[in-house]
């Protein structure tokens, strides 16, 4: 850093202390942010469970010391909410728009930005926090790009529990000046100065440590080309630039919050004591090792070079110098004998215990009973998936609900941003004509290969084919994903690859004129 920044900050310090530049602890303690800061604190407390970063488990020992180890555990949330994000969206979803040029221009956004692959991963995050948000934004090659933001970053300013109209979104950046690491949080607004002019604000802080946001700096520290703010008047705008996803179902923890909330929030006990007993169950299997106790003139080595590896010693190893099943016992030597110590392991009471809190787990979060938990049976066919899956099946459709609530936020996003020359460096829109206000037309094609048998639905659809009830067309695009266009080829290849029978009849084979000649 220059010797000039370094001053510039130096002063920003100093008048952040007198109360002329913007300080911040937290990004909440900001008169804008319109939310609790105990939803934050509810959040960071979940990533610590989905990032499986636990306290370590505190005991004393035969000897009275206080000693500690890492917990053994079980990541069920991890293991929930990827479950649960691969059955709600995955690669084989489609995106349509009843708008052939929208449709087309969107689909292919959506191919570059490689969505469906980063929406999964994105949606286990959000499902495991209780949210996530996205905004499009033009890269430097004028590309339409989709940046992410956890639940963590993501902070409400306008709304109410229904809808958000305006937030902030925070990305922190860390940097090594003289030595030490600098922590910089760049937080980005988006705000309706009135009902037809949206702003983006940009401010820049800096903090010497990880837990507080500091004091606001110029952008241009680490962001040269970013701009202070940019305003679209005059109606330019007329949906909020983002999206966010919430969880299904009601943040019992905060009524008033637009926030969702995620697995470990209702689940944090039941989560507790699957870890518990998992982690009690592997340390007893580790204390459950062979141990066999000998006297200890048996392991000792002596004088004329017993036990040192010597080949020319008078008297070799009693025991193998590989094994550490044996320990030294001091003792009567006359009395002592050879005791095999070890202890049986309760591994089906382990067991049992473990599947008895899965169980309870899984009818928290809604899933399935034996999701998780072992029940010793083999493959099931798509028919007992459907049959035994129905509370998994109802849970996705609350999930889907909101998921097409999201993708219409952001697609209406990335259009009223196609649609706004002032992001492209030659002040050329991408899309024109668009209407945020007007019906998008959006259908989002889920696949339910989980939940149906589509070797049943193939051959019950054929039957509606074959009695006239359905098209061929819609039979193609339903059961081979085929897009209009496609069905369309496949049915004009059919139809030439018919042979021509022609026709063999006298009357036509003979002309009008054949016939008239006759009667004359």
């Amino acid at each position: 850093m220059s010797i000039f920044a370094s001053l510039r900050n130096w002063f920003m310090k100093g008048g952040a202390k007198l109360g002329m530049t913007k300080g911040l602890t937290k990004i909440t303690d900001d008169d804008r942010v319109a939310i609790d800061p105990s939803e934050y604190e509810r959040i960071q407390l979940a990533k610590k469970y989905y990032k499986d970063d636990l306290p370590l488990i505190h005991y004393r020992n035969s000897y009275g010391k206080r000693r500690h180890r890492a917990m053994s555990t079980l990541n069920v949330t991890k293991l929930a909410s990827k479950r649960l994000a691969s059955i709600i969206f995955n690669e084989q979803c489609e995106l349509s728009l009843k708008d052939k040029v929208l449709n087309t221009f969107v689909n292919d956004i959506v191919e570059k930005n490689h969505f469906n692959l980063q929406f999964e991963q994105h949606l286990e995050t959000g499902i495991a926090l209780g949210g996530l948000a996205a905004r499009p934004y033009v890269d430097d090659q004028n590309n339409i790009r989709i940046a992410w933001a956890n639940a963590d970053q993501f902070y409400p300013l306008r709304n109410n529990t229904d809808n958000i109209s305006e937030c902030v979104f925070a990305s922190r950046t860390t940097q090594v000046e003289n030595k030490q690491p600098i922590y910089y949080t760049l937080l980005e607004f988006h705000q309706w100065e009135d009902t037809d002019t949206y702003s983006i604000t940009n401010e820049l802080y800096r903090s010497t440590t990880r837990d507080t946001v500091g004091n606001q700096v110029p952008l241009a520290t680490i962001y040269p080309n970013l701009q202070d703010q940019i305003e679209f008047a005059g109606g330019a705008i007329k949906k909020p630039l983002f999206a966010y996803f919430r969880t299904p179902g009601t943040n019992n923890k905060d009524l008033d919050s637009p926030l969702g909330v995620g697995i470990v929030d209702n689940s944090k006990s039941i989560i507790d004591a699957i870890n518990r007993t998992h982690d009690q169950f592997v340390h007893e299997v580790k204390m459950g090792k062979r141990r066999i106790a000998v006297p200890a003139e048996m392991l000792r080595p002596s004088a004329s070079g017993f036990g040192t590896g010597d080949d020319n010693q008078a008297h070799p190893p009693v025991f193998d110098q590989d094994m550490d099943v044996y320990e030294a016992m001091y003792g009567d030597t006359d009395n002592m004998k050879i005791t095999d110590l070890t202890s049986d392991i309760r591994a089906d009471q382990f067991k049992a215990s473990i599947d008895y809190f899965l169980r309870e787990f899984e009818s928290q979060v809604g899933i399935s009973t034996g999701t998780f938990s072992f029940d010793g049976e083999g493959v099931k066919t798509a028919t007992e998936v459907v049959s035994e899956n129905s509370t998994t099946y109802q849970t996705r459709s609350s999930y889907t609900t909101q998921v097409e609530l999201f993708l219409n936020q952001l697609v209406t996003a990335i259009l009223e941003v196609a649609s706004t020359p002032q992001f492209f460096s030659d002040n050329q829109a991408r899309v024109t004509g668009f209407n945020a206000n007007a019906n998008l037309g959006l259908s989002v094609h889920f696949d339910d290969g989980v939940f149906i048998d589509k070797d049943k639905q193939r051959a019950d659809e054929m039957a509606l084919v074959a009695a006239g009830i359905m098209p061929k067309k819609e039979y193609l695009i339903r059961n081979f994903g085929l897009s209009e266009t496609d069905a369309d080829t496949w049915l004009q290849e059919v139809q030439d690859e018919q042979p021509d029978l022609g026709t063999n009849s006298i009357e036509d084979n003979n002309s009008p004129d054949d016939y008239q000649g006759a009667d004359e």
